[in-house]
């Protein structure tokens, strides 16, 4: 069979990733946090959309967002902007001036054009001292651990040399208070002796907060120790020779190798166990961030009602200025950049609202699924999987997964994140409904809590205690989920009085 060139004309479908898709799915999965920043940023940059002030009726700003009000939002067709300008006119008084040829008069415009933050009726007294908010009421940010250090540095009374030194050292401890750096290290940087280094670093250490610039745990602990003048104590000497064993909790060991009483040896772990292991870690720790829950679920007349909660979500519309001005406008350059704003605008609009759709749909589901654990706890949470949900409200698994993303409910529960509700399940030896994950941590808890703290149950115990409530779960499954909820192993646990 010969090789030959040929053209062939086929046709095909495929999924295009438009600039307008990618924002939508971006403003899917995006938290509350992150929403509120890109409507910031979009009512900044594109002129064509505003925000609705004083438009509402005080029934529409009390009436919740239920299915029923997301169905009937209006909503503009972002295709709607390639039609005749003249079908877009609306009346305004903010119009701008025509000049005879037919132009926009923009200085006349801008002269009479008043804003409402700069009206007319300004004065000298809008401005004066008297009205600024309470120094308390201002945000401050708080000092980073290097510039606390740096502060107490410069009335430490050190020398030139020591300064510069103490300088590099303070710059490689982290977050925790830890210098990380070996002293040999730091001392080729400066091109100084060690002893040097070493007597700048004893310095640094006497500092606060206390325990600051040690190598490792043992040092920074008995530098706290000292600093409480028990620097010869019991306390002191189970650090630095038994922290191993205190890790364990073999007080009867430590107790036998420094031929002291056990309950001598519990009064030091006791005092050792109000030590701050992180002494930086209370310095720069940023901004609190509090969640804010997108959705709101309330038991009415006996059935569950989710609510959009849109309070803080600007309500976003195109200008009608701008319509106006695209109306008026005759050159190419300008209507096509002005189309193009408003067309951005329309769709961000519309996919805010479908956005809103799709966390009503998503919520309503899970609340469905989720109804026992709704009015009885976390004990009755059944296991649940995207596809789910996916397919009781027709949609992809994938949407259902970027529409809880980042995302909180306020339950009577409490407060949870939408992925909480969508956890594996383990089998029941007795055949009965599988249960979830998240209801055997709960269960691992509770009978870690109730245990005696003289002799903890090992994970062996605990899986055997579930088997007989008819939990199929193995002892490696009882260890990860204990490690996962950050709770010691029966070693660590046991306690001594």
């Amino acid at each position: 069979m010969a090789l030959e060139t040929r053209l062939y004309q086929k046709l095909s479908q495929q999924l295009v990733m438009t600039p307008q898709l990618r924002q939508a799915i971006k403003i899917l999965q995006v938290s509350r946090a992150e929403l509120e920043e890109l409507i910031d940023q979009e009512l900044t940059e594109n002129p064509a959309l505003e925000e609705e002030i004083g438009l509402r009726s005080e029934e529409d700003e009390q009436r919740p967002r239920t299915e029923e009000n997301l169905e009937t939002q209006p909503t503009e067709s972002p295709d709607a902007w390639d039609e005749s300008p003249d079908a877009q006119r609306e009346t305004t008084s903010e119009v701008a001036p025509e000049s005879p040829t037919g132009e926009i008069d923009w200085k006349e415009y801008l002269e009479n054009y008043r804003n409402d933050w700069q009206g007319a009726t300004a004065t000298p007294a809008d401005y004066d001292e008297d009205k600024r908010p309470a120094l308390e009421n201002t945000l401050v940010r708080s000092s980073s651990l290097t510039e606390h250090l740096i502060w107490q540095l410069r009335m430490a009374g050190l020398t030139p040399l020591e300064e510069s030194v103490a300088a590099l050292m303070i710059g490689n401890i982290d977050e925790a208070g830890y210098l990380r750096v070996p002293i040999e290290d730091i001392a080729f940087q400066c091109g100084q002796d060690i002893e040097i280094v070493e007597r700048t670093l004893a310095r640094i250490q006497e500092l606060d907060p206390p325990g600051v610039g040690a190598r490792d745990l043992r040092e920074c602990l008995l530098l706290q120790l000292r600093y409480d003048g028990q620097g010869d104590s019991l306390a002191a000497r189970v650090v630095a020779d038994h922290l191993v064993l205190l890790e364990s909790k073999r007080y009867d060991k430590i107790a036998k190798e420094l031929n002291v009483p056990v309950e001598e040896v519990v009064t030091a772990a006791n005092t050792i166990a109000t030590l701050e292991p992180k002494p930086g870690r209370n310095f720069g720790e940023g901004d609190i961030r509090y969640i804010t829950p997108d959705v709101s679920v309330q038991k009415v007349d006996g059935e569950f009602v989710v609510t959009l909660n849109e309070e803080g979500l600007p309500r976003l519309r195109v200008s009608s200025f701008y319509r106006n001005v695209l109306g008026n406008q005759e050159t190419s350059d300008a209507k096509r950049y002005i189309q193009e704003k408003m067309r951005a605008a329309a769709w961000l609009i519309k996919s805010i609202h479908q956005r809103q759709r799709t966390l009503f749909m998503v919520t309503s589901s899970i609340v469905k699924f989720q109804r026992d654990f709704l009015e009885r706890g976390i004990s009755h949470l059944k296991p649940l999987v995207l596809k789910d949900v996916a397919m009781d409200i027709g949609m992809h698994e994938s949407t259902v997964s970027r529409a809880t993303a980042n995302k909180y409910v306020h339950t009577a529960q409490g407060i949870y994140e939408l992925k909480f509700f969508f956890t594996s399940s383990l089998n029941r030896s007795d055949g009965g409904e599988d249960v979830s994950a998240e209801s055997v941590k709960e269960r691992i808890r509770g009978i870690i809590s109730a245990e005696d703290a003289r002799q903890p149950l090992s994970d062996q115990h605990i899986a055997q205690m579930l088997a007989k409530e008819g939990v199929d779960i193995a002892r490696r499954t009882v260890a990860k989920y204990r490690e996962m909820m950050a709770i010691l192993p029966s070693s660590k646990r046991r306690q001594v009085y």
